[in-house]
């Protein structure tokens, strides 16, 4: 089993918050701009601009945003792996991560690209929204759990 003592991020108290603070920015970022694309979709501001031309301006955004995640994720993982792992709501976090990325990188990219009808526009808007509310919520509950 790794230790958690070992970990060069449990040797300093300001590694930890920092890779903290660049998760947290990370998820801003990437779904703050998602949700944005689906907040047009359902008809809510940004009215000027077609959901697929928000989308292509935001893309780097998110992107950004994705590679923080990526990047800070995974050594803050690194810090506890046991508890995360064991952790039912990081577990949460996890699939819903998982089913909200491939979700917007295909069902949700192909929705706004093609201007598809109000009904299914309103429809991808509410999964997407809804997984990406139960990956922050499970991250919140990581603590609590």
């Amino acid at each position: 089993m790794f230790l958690a003592e070992t970990n060069p991020l449990n040797s300093s108290a300001l590694v930890f918050p920092v890779l903290e603070c660049l998760h947290i920015a990370g998820w801003a970022l990437s779904v703050g701009t998602i949700a944005l694309v689906d907040f047009r979709l359902l008809g809510v501001g940004l009215r000027k601009q077609t959901a697929a031309e928000i989308a292509k301006d935001l893309a780097p955004w998110t992107l950004i945003g994705l590679a923080l995640i990526l990047l800070s994720g995974p050594l803050l993982f690194s810090s506890d792996p046991d508890m995360y792992y064991l952790n039912r709501s990081f577990q949460f976090k996890m699939v819903c991560f998982v089913l909200a990325v491939l979700f917007n990188y295909t069902i949700h990219r192909k929705v706004v690209r093609s201007g598809a009808s109000a009904g299914a526009g309103v429809a991808v808007a509410c999964v997407s929204l809804l997984l990406w509310v139960g990956v922050v919520f499970g991250g919140i509950y990581i603590a609590f759990v």
